[in-house]
């Protein structure tokens, strides 16, 4: 199977050097059953396939052999757009607390994805890479306040980020995905 160039491109444009330390900083640990679940994308730098993302929500699971499925869902462009999903998995970095995952979309590349900040709670996390090319704010629902909002950004302006690119994700819930509540 050929792949398009542009798909090709994309993947290479969101590698990062998932094996060499993060130079954002990570969370001192995850818990990963705990994290597991559904994520609401309430704001990104985005990728290039997710750019223009309505009702975005990022779920990940255990795999058996140790890994993290992650099942992005989204609408390109309009609530009523069709569903579009992506399907990478997830492998934790040794020695990192669960923080540092490379994330694979097409073997054998893996994208750096950094937890950045994690509430206690586990309902608010920041993703980010040390390109600080790519962030995303996500939250177990699909709104947070206008103050934890302030204080996700401002902890990315404090990364290094370029907050000009930020874009809030348009999120209109409920909404049934593919015949099933998220």
């Amino acid at each position: 199977m050929k792949l398009p160039s542009a798909l090709i491109a994309g993947v290479l444009a969101l590698c990062g050097c998932a094996h060499t330390a993060p130079t954002v900083p990570k969370v001192a640990e995850v818990d990963i059953p705990r994290f597991m679940g559904d994520w609401y994308v309430i704001a990104h730098i985005p990728s290039f396939p997710e750019r223009e993302a309505y009702n975005a929500i990022e779920s990940y699971s255990m795999r058996e052999d140790g890994r993290i499925q992650t099942l992005f869902r989204y609408r390109r462009g309009s609530f009523d757009a069709p569903v579009r999903t992506m399907e990478p998995v997830g492998t934790v970095r040794a020695g990192t607390g669960n923080a540092v995952w490379g994330m694979q979309f097409v073997w054998p590349i893996q994208a750096e994805y950094v937890i950045s900040h994690l509430d206690p709670d586990y309902t608010l996390t920041i993703v980010a890479r040390s390109k600080r090319d790519y962030a995303w704010i996500m939250a177990r629902t699909p709104t947070i306040s206008d103050a934890a909002y302030a204080d996700a950004v401002q902890r990315l302006r404090d990364m290094g980020y370029h907050i000009d690119e930020l874009r809030k994700v348009p999120q209109r819930w409920p909404e049934t995905v593919s015949g099933n509540a998220p």
